[in-house]
């Protein structure tokens, strides 16, 4: 696997916060989020380490926007991917 360039790590930071914003908009339980919308908790916890090189796929994207009855437009429209997060 091709290691991730700033702007890659950039990216996957945001998408790590939007993640964790809307399922901390539903619950604070990543069990239970993971149960409402029929995923693993393990995956939802991985997604959301900033240790995971993976990232998450744009097709888990869409799976959690149709859940939260919202499109991939809302999920990319935030203010997260307008500022600029610190990369850890």
């Amino acid at each position: 696997m091709a290691k991730l360039t700033d702007e890659d790590k950039i990216l996957r930071t945001k998408i790590i916060l939007r993640l964790k914003e809307l399922r901390q908009s539903v619950t604070n339980n990543q069990t239970e989020f993971a149960n409402d919308i029929g995923l693993d908790k393990q995956l939802i916890n991985s997604w959301e380490s900033l240790n995971n090189e993976r990232g998450v796929s744009i097709y888990s994207i869409n799976k959690i926007c149709i859940a939260l009855n919202i499109s991939l437009k809302e999920f990319f429209d935030s203010p997260i991917f307008i500022n600029e997060p610190t990369i850890k």
